[in-house]
């Protein structure tokens, strides 16, 4: 991509979870369109009670290689966000070769539409633990070299329109996304005397592998006319493409918006907004 701006990550290295393919690919690759090293990782492998396609190890290779083609260099490996070890072994492996990390975008999520009382226990778990914990333990791990820097730094969580409204069929996916808005609003407090900022994304509907659920596994949320209703955006398009959100990452990870912090940005067609 040849822009005729100074790109505006340049020089900064930066963490990618759920790099895989969908936005966190997308994510990656606008990032190192503005100057960015990456640090990239997916679990490539599928997750219990979770009915739409993973990101295969193939795939996340390929994220590396879309990276590398914009002239950027990538760290890349397989690792579950649950897992605090595997992230902060990734973490630990870009410091040894970049030397830095500035920025993270904790991308990671898992989605599966059900009725509150047909959600099990498995289910619950699968979608706290990689939405939130994993969230949780990606700020453990980039938080302490950056603090260590002294350099500042920015985050960015993807959190959803659910994160903002009580979508339905969805109980145990709004709660994970609630959450990290609350805890980025936390982070962004406590952060703030580091100069490190941390925000939140809320995208409505995003064309990415997360909307190819099994015909009987979407039935359950089609058939209620509260989740029709809830998807439908105020401006005309159904569902955003991965870059329209990556485009509101990058600028939140750069500096013009360097006095933004503890903010969760609707990037969802007026979703939100709705009467």
């Amino acid at each position: 991509m040849t822009t005729n701006y100074p790109r505006l990550l340049e020089g900064k290295v930066g963490l990618v979870t759920g790099a895989g393919h969908g936005q966190g690919r997308s994510h990656a690759i606008r990032m190192a369109e503005e100057g960015a090293d990456l640090i990239l990782c997916d679990i490539c492998s599928p997750v219990a009670q979770i009915a739409n396609p993973m990101a295969t190890p193939a795939e996340l290779e390929e994220t590396a290689r879309l990276v590398e083609k914009t002239g950027r260099h990538a760290v890349w490996d397989v690792a579950d966000v649950r897992d605090l070890t595997a992230v902060k072994r990734l973490v630990d492996e870009g410091l040894r070769v970049f030397g830095r990390l500035d920025l993270a975008v904790a991308n990671a999520g898992v989605f599966r539409p059900n009725q509150f009382l047909d959600i099990s226990e498995d289910e619950y778990d699968v979608i706290m633990d990689t939405n939130l914990r994993g969230v949780w333990n990606t700020c453990q791990a980039v938080l302490p070299p950056m603090i260590s820097a002294g350099n500042g730094g920015a985050i960015v969580i993807t959190s959803s329109a659910a994160g903002l409204r009580g979508l339905v069929p969805l109980a145990h996916y709004v709660a994970s996304k609630h959450a990290v808005v609350g805890l980025m609003r936390a982070l962004a407090n406590e952060m703030a005397k580091h100069k490190i900022r941390v925000n939140t994304v809320n995208p409505t509907a995003v064309n990415t592998s997360m909307g190819q659920q099994p015909e009987d596994v979407m039935a359950v949320a089609t058939a209620d006319p509260l989740f029709m209703a809830s998807v439908t955006n105020m401006l005309p398009v159904d569902a955003l493409e991965p870059e329209d959100v990556s485009n509101a990452v990058v600028w939140l990870l750069s500096d013009q918006a360097q006095w933004i912090t503890g903010v969760a940005l609707p990037v969802d067609a007026g979703n939100t907004n709705k009467p």
